[in-house]
């Protein structure tokens, strides 16, 4: 059922986003006099078609769903001798702006769905985690900032180089807004500073962020900041048979309060602390039925199959209750936050791509289909919600991808009609079909390593 749940969702994600992008050529086309041959939904063999009696465009919908294509009037592509009526309507007549306009309306229609997505979604509202934090491991970012766990961060403001706090104060309403705001000040290298209520009241806690590392897209920066979602609700959900949890009693349904007299609201923190502690007895305590009492548990030393490293385990999975926060805003403040994240993800998106050439980033954060089908899928699981931000992130990922300066791609053609604006002169047949190949070199060789990426996280190689 998962597995039918990740094509369906996997086949609509691509199906609207490609079909998205190619209305925006048409409507554009449209627009600037251009004549528009088909509009398919889908390749391959038609299933169904018609011609509009208006417009002459064939409109088809063919057995393959991913996507879509229009097909304009252009004298470079056309066998048949095209009637005198009909040129000033070919593509390749117009001038150099409306072949602009057309070429580039694709990517822009992905912008904006990304807008209304996330505006949508915002406007709806969503349950998020509260921006509480966890007691983060020594020696990490959140630790020397002064943090000890159990705050809650209500707003970021930028620091300046004497120390003090300067700029606009940027409220924070949950986890997620503090997890984007963090990332963005990363790519800057900016120093910051986090306002944070404690029961003592509201305290300043001036944060270096630091470069984001080369890591792969899997793995949570915040982690390794020591930003950990906190003030939750630890409990065992189950225990292995035979297990060094079983042996010392531990039961299901058991809420976790400290390990070795350390509070303990996160599996995170919990986790680390066992897998340091393989044959070393620890100290729970558990509550169970509404009274505490101590657990003595030793972890046993395993392989893990993740890591293939050997280390602490106890044999009991762990879930957690985080606070959460409903987070919703009004229509025009939606839209605005929706063109705010477009272009947040859109730099995140190009800051990545330019590390990638330059050689900082892993190529292993490029993602194939068959992680996006898998993402695709979670997304559907969790709710609406999630899914139209699935959709939102990856039309802009689509847009972002297209606009990059590349032969093939909607980029390369604007670069040519760019170098004609600034010239005067076309980019003769000769040079574009000589870049359209290398275009295409680039193009297979990020979709190899895109899949072979999908293929190393399925079968963790």
């Amino acid at each position: 059922m998962n597995f039918l749940t990740e094509i369906v969702a996997f086949v609509v994600a691509i199906g609207v986003l490609v079909v998205v992008h190619e209305f925006g050529h048409f409507s554009v086309a449209r627009l600037c006099g251009v004549k528009v041959l088909r509009f398919s939904v889908g390749f391959g063999k038609p299933l169904v078609k018609w011609v509009s009696k208006t417009t002459g465009t064939e409109w088809t919908i063919s057995a393959l769903p991913l996507g879509g294509y229009v097909k304009m009037l252009d004298e470079r592509e056309s066998e048949a001798t095209i009637p005198e009526a009909d040129l000033p309507h070919a593509f390749n007549r117009q001038s150099v702006f409306k072949r602009i306009a057309i070429v580039a309306a694709g990517p822009v229609f992905n912008f904006i769905l990304a807008i209304l997505l996330f505006a949508g979604v915002f406007a709806a509202g969503v349950s998020e985690p509260a921006a509480i934090l966890a007691t983060p491991a020594a020696g990490t970012v959140a630790a020397k900032a002064g943090f000890e766990g159990g705050e809650t961060v209500v707003s970021m403001r930028d620091m300046t180089p004497g120390g003090g706090a300067t700029g606009d104060t940027l409220p924070i309403r949950s986890w997620s807004d503090l997890r984007w705001k963090l990332l963005d000040a990363s790519f800057d290298q900016r120093r910051v500073v986090l306002a944070a209520k404690t029961s003592e009241g509201t305290f300043d806690f001036p944060v270096t962020v630091g470069k984001v590392d080369d890591q792969d897209i899997d793995q949570d920066f915040m982690d390794k900041l020591g930003f950990e979602p906190g003030g939750g609700t630890l409990s065992v959900a189950g225990v292995e048979a035979g297990s060094a949890a079983a042996k010392a009693g531990l039961q299901a349904g058991d809420v976790l309060r400290a390990i070795d007299g350390k509070k303990i609201d996160n599996a995170m923190g919990f986790i680390d602390y066992v897998q340091h502690r393989p044959g070393t007895p620890v100290s729970l305590t558990v509550e169970r039925n509404g009274a505490q009492r101590a657990v003595q548990i030793v972890p046993e030393l395993k392989a893990d199959a993740t890591t293939n490293r050997n280390v602490g385990r106890i044999g009991a999975s762990l879930a957690t209750r985080i606070p959460s926060v409903d987070v919703r805003y009004g229509p025009l403040e939606s839209v605005q936050l929706g063109a705010k994240r477009t272009w947040d993800i859109s730099i995140y998106s190009l800051r990545m791509f330019g590390r990638m050439i330059t050689g900082e980033a892993s190529l292993k954060n490029l993602s194939g289909p068959v992680t996006i089908a898998d993402y695709a899928g979670k997304s559907a699981r969790l709710g609406l919600s999630a899914f139209l931000s699935f959709l939102a992130l990856v039309s802009i990922s689509l847009g972002v991808l297209n606009l990059l300066p590349i032969p093939v791609l909607d980029g390369g053609h604007l670069l040519y009609y760019l170098v004609e604006a600034a010239t005067g002169k076309a980019v003769s047949d000769r040079w574009q079909m000589v870049l359209q190949r290398a275009g295409l070199v680039c193009i297979v060789a990020l979709s190899a390593i895109a899949l072979f990426n999908d293929l190393a996280r399925l079968i963790r190689f």
